[in-house]
C-alpha cells in the first residue's frame, strides 16, 4: 500500500513539474495612443487645407492603433507587432509607417526575461539594424483596492511613476502655456496684440516637449500568476491585461492557456548590439538633426526634449 502511495506522490509531482514546464500562454493586445494632442496643432494653420488635415489625421491615428502579440512561460516572453500587409500609397506611406514603427515601440520582437531581469529587443531605425540589450526596469508599483473585470478574469489596479524612454515619439506631451509663450518668443509684455490676432503657428512641434517620468496605471489578474505582461512591463503578481501610461492605452483582447502550436520564446540575436541608453542616444542625435534640416522655413518640425 505504502509503495502505491509513494509512486501515485512521485507521478504527480512529475506531472505537476513537467506541466508547469511546458506551460506557456498567448495573449493579443491593442494598443491605441491618444492623437487629440497632434490634431490641435492643426486647428487655424492656414498653411495646411482641411483635406490634408483630413489624411495626416487619419494616417497618423492608423499609425498609433497597434495589435500585438505576446507568448508567455513561466520565466520569459516575447512581445512583437502582428504583421500587417499596408496598401501601397503614392505619398510613400510604407517607408512613413516604419519610421514611425522605430520611434513609436513598434516593429521589432521585445524578449523578456523575468528570472535574469533582462531584456532583448531588436530595432531597425534609419535603415540599421539594433540589438538593445539591458537590465528590466524595475517600476515601484502600488497595489491599488479597485478590481474590474477584462475578458472574464478578475483584475486589480496597480500603479507606478515610470521614467520615460526619450526615443520612444509617444512620449511627448503637450507644453505648459508659459513655455510655449517662452519657447515662441511672445511672452506677455514683449507681444504685440495686433500682429498676434493675425500671425498663425506654423510649426507643427512648437507645442509638445519630453516629459522626464509618467505615471503608470495597470490592471493584473491573479488568475494567471505568471509576472508578465505587454511591452516592457512586469513585476505584478499576475499577468497584465490592461496598461495605460496617460496617452496609450494597451488593452488585452484574447487570452490562450497551453496553445497547441508552442512558440519558441527566444532572444532575437541581430543588429549591432547596444545599451537602451545608447540606442535612445542615437535616435535623439538624429531627430535632432532631422529637426534643425527641417526646421529652418515655416511649417517645420522641431523638437525639443528634457533630458
Amino acid at each position: 500500500m505504502k509503495k502505491i502511495v509513494y509512486a501515485s506522490f512521485f507521478l504527480f509531482s512529475y506531472l505537476a513539474t513537467h506541466a508547469q514546464k511546458d506551460f506557456q500562454g498567448m495573449a493579443v493586445y491593442e494598443s491605441k495612443t491618444s492623437t487629440s494632442d497632434f490634431k490641435s496643432r492643426f486647428e487655424g494653420n492656414k498653411d495646411i487645407s482641411p483635406e490634408m488635415q483630413k489624411m495626416i489625421e487619419e494616417r497618423v491615428k492608423k499609425m498609433f492603433e497597434k495589435t500585438f502579440i505576446l507568448h508567455f512561460d513561466k520565466s520569459a516572453s516575447i512581445y512583437k507587432e502582428e504583421e500587417k500587409l499596408d496598401a501601397p500609397t503614392a505619398q510613400g506611406g510604407g517607408g512613413m509607417r516604419m519610421m514611425f514603427n522605430s520611434v513609436t515601440g513598434g516593429g521589432g520582437t521585445y524578449y523578456k526575461n523575468v528570472k535574469t531581469k533582462s531584456y532583448t529587443v531588436d530595432k531597425e531605425f534609419m535603415g540599421k539594424s539594433f540589438l538593445i540589450k539591458d537590465s528590466l526596469p524595475k517600476l515601484e508599483w502600488k497595489m491599488e483596492a479597485e478590481t474590474k473585470v477584462i475578458g472574464g478574469y478578475t483584475c486589480f489596479k496597480a500603479t507606478a511613476v515610470k521614467p520615460v524612454s526619450v526615443s520612444d515619439f509617444r512620449n511627448f506631451r503637450p507644453k505648459k502655456e508659459a513655455d510655449k509663450k517662452e519657447a515662441d518668443g511672445t511672452k506677455t509684455e514683449e507681444k504685440k496684440e495686433d500682429k498676434d490676432k493675425t500671425e498663425t503657428k506654423t510649426n507643427f512641434m512648437d507645442g509638445f516637449e519630453m516629459p522626464k517620468e509618467i505615471t503608470i496605471t495597470a490592471w493584473y489578474t491573479p488568475d494567471i500568476p505568471v509576472n508578465q505582461g505587454p511591452d516592457n512591463y512586469w513585476g505584478l503578481p499576475g499577468l497584465i491585461l490592461e496598461v495605460n501610461d496617460g496617452k496609450t492605452t494597451i488593452l488585452c483582447s484574447k487570452i490562450v492557456l497551453n496553445p497547441k502550436e508552442k512558440a519558441d520564446i527566444k532572444a532575437p540575436s541581430s543588429g549591432k548590439e547596444v545599451t537602451q541608453k545608447e540606442y535612445d542616444d542615437i535616435v535623439i542625435k538624429k531627430m535632432e538633426e532631422m529637426s534643425e534640416m527641417n526646421g529652418n522655413g515655416r511649417g517645420g518640425f522641431q523638437m525639443r526634449i528634457n533630458r
